[in-house]
């Protein structure tokens, strides 16, 4: 049986503070992947297992997987 090589991937993560006192966490660079935590760091943990589990099942599906472009990010204040 020929054993994979581990490849370490790395993505940018949102934390955003939801109304329920925890965090929602997106990643852009996977289109769908959403979690929750309850904390900063259970959200954390969190989105750690769901790229993961992401990531496992793009190689079940034999697609490729997503490389992060670089990026800028930039808070505009605007008023209004």
């Amino acid at each position: 049986m020929k054993k994979r090589k581990n490849h370490v991937h790395e993505y940018t993560a949102f934390f955003e503070a939801n109304e329920n006192g925890g965090y929602t966490v997106t990643v852009p660079s996977l289109p769908g992947l959403v979690t929750e935590g309850k904390n900063l760091d259970h959200a954390r943990s969190m989105v750690k297992d769901a790229i993961q589990c992401y990531i496992e099942g793009l190689r079940k599906a034999k697609e490729p997987i997503p490389v992060e472009r670089e990026t800028a990010q930039v808070k505009i204040s605007v008023v209004a």
